[in-house]
């Protein structure tokens, strides 16, 4: 397969399919990932498990991916959360064309919620601690994923902008770009809006970060 288009009806029913064999609670997600990030789905079943629908964004997990920070990007059986409390446990699958570029994904994501308010069923059904919890942002606009990223890199330097050295402003720019921010179509923008500093410093402290 060159191109998630390739086999793309197949490909349909196969999320078809694992949907009506897990059920209602089961979101399936197919991912075309040689176009623009932020319309990445072309197909889902039972979106509104995260609130998603064709033509909205990845996650930040799928960005990592692509930006090549994650070499072996296929996840299985993990714990993530929706903005709304949901409790999933979630699988990413990436598909790959003969000279090994990614091309597509599929994700599927469980919906726990219930079955963890006992924790008996929750070691027999999901096999899983919540103490393995990945950070995976289900958004339908990707400039939400973008903000969050900001906000996780605000996090992660431990002080406002206006108190940021250079080098703390390169390590802020080197965190996003690790995480597949600059992916995002227009992300500079706001990054140099967030960083209170130009394009040619951007590009600057991006090369400085990389090396």
């Amino acid at each position: 397969m060159e191109n998630i288009n390739d086999e793309l009806d197949f490909l349909k029913s196969v999320i078809k399919g694992i949907s009506a064999q897990f059920g209602e609670n089961c979101e399936v997600v197919l991912h075309d990932l040689t176009g623009n990030y932020e319309n990445s789905i072309v197909a889902i079943e039972n979106g509104y498990i995260t609130g998603r629908k064709i033509g909205d964004s990845g996650t930040n997990l799928g960005l990592e991916v692509l930006r090549g920070t994650v070499k072996d990007g296929d996840r299985y059986n993990y714990i993530t959360h929706t903005s709304g409390g949901k409790i999933l446990r979630s699988t990413s699958i990436y598909i790959k064309n003969s000279n090994g570029d990614i091309v597509g994904s599929v994700c599927i994501n469980f919906d726990i919620s219930d079955l963890i308010m006992v924790e008996k069923t929750l070691k027999a059904v999901t096999m899983h601690s919540l103490e393995t919890d990945v950070k995976e942002v289900f958004v339908q606009d990707v400039s939400e994923l973008l903000e969050y990223l900001i906000q996780e890199c605000q996090k992660e330097i431990g002080k406002p902008v206006v108190h940021m050295t250079k080098e703390d402003k390169v390590r802020a720019i080197k965190f996003l770009d690790k995480r597949g921010a600059f992916l995002i179509k227009k992300a500079g923008d706001q990054v140099c809006r967030f960083l209170d500093i130009s394009k040619f410093t951007l590009y600057s402290y991006l090369d400085n970060g990389r090396e």
